[in-house]
């Protein structure tokens, strides 16, 4: 068998004429530059720091026709707030807003109008002691409160002093039904006695009936409320001042109040 014949050699490369054959190739073109690293602590804060949410609620009152607005919002990831509170009557006036900066341990509560300053604050010593102090700026007064939780729930007893002290604290045990508190009182001016105060609150008849003692003066009270009718009778003893009140809706907007007040019984 013969063998086969070799292929033809391949045709020459033609020059490009865009380009002459003593030129050199264009150079690439240049690098983009770097651009500058975001700095490490910046970007550290902004990814922490979120822009607080605001919120504005306004309410209006009927029977004064005063609007009352308030403006709060969350700081340092909602460990802490700020609160702006002011109203506005019928004719546009605003009165003096009232500041508040509210957190866990401490609250302070500025007043426009007053120029007061109110501090609160408040610390946990363990799940059943507390400690709670209020000072007021403007009147050099304040109040100091322990407050201690008891073994079972619903039960504690609260210790408070005044200070600059001038007696001996107040005394109150609270219980699930209400509280009765012992504390002392001045009847002149070098005569001091020990008087005892309390609250008992209950369920009677689908209403909550409540009797409270102060100041040898015993009020019982009975509320009954529901959707559309409230009955809220009370009397006072030793006095046998009896007070009324009545309430009936008939429609969103419809309604009717009775206040009765200061009616004196006398019994033969």
């Amino acid at each position: 068998m013969a063998e086969s014949a070799a292929p033809p050699p391949p045709p020459p490369t033609l020059p490009n004429p865009n380009y002459p054959a003593d030129s050199p190739p264009p150079p690439p073109p240049p690098a983009p530059s770097p651009s500058p690293s975001p700095n490490p602590i910046l970007s550290c804060f902004s990814s922490k720091i979120k822009r607080p949410s605001v919120r504005v609620t306004s309410e209006f009152d009927s029977d004064s026709s005063v609007f009352f607005h308030k403006v709060s919002c969350k700081l340092f990831d909602s460990l802490a707030k700020l609160k702006v509170s002011f109203n506005n009557d019928h004719k546009g006036e605003v009165s003096p807003p009232h500041v508040s900066f509210i957190s866990q341990y401490l609250s302070i509560h500025y007043s426009f109008e007053d120029q007061s300053t109110l501090l609160n604050s408040s610390v946990d010593v363990g799940p059943r002691l507390q400690f709670r102090a209020s000072h007021d700026l403007k009147a050099q007064q304040g109040e100091a409160t322990m407050v201690a939780k008891l073994a079972d729930p619903g039960y504690a007893f609260q210790l408070s002093s005044p200070f600059p002290s001038a007696g001996l604290p107040k005394a109150t045990l609270k219980f699930p039904l209400g509280e009765v508190t012992l504390e002392e009182k001045e009847e002149e001016e070098t005569n001091k006695m020990l008087s005892i105060n309390g609250i008992v609150k209950g369920q009677l008849l689908n209403g909550l009936c409540t009797a409270h003692y102060m100041d040898e003066e015993l009020k019982l009270r009975y509320s009954f409320k529901d959707e559309e009718l409230s009955f809220i009778p009370s009397i006072s003893l030793p006095s046998n001042a009896l007070s009324f009140a009545f309430k009936r809706r008939f429609g969103p907007s419809d309604k009717l109040r009775l206040v009765i007040s200061s009616i004196f019984l006398s019994f033969l």
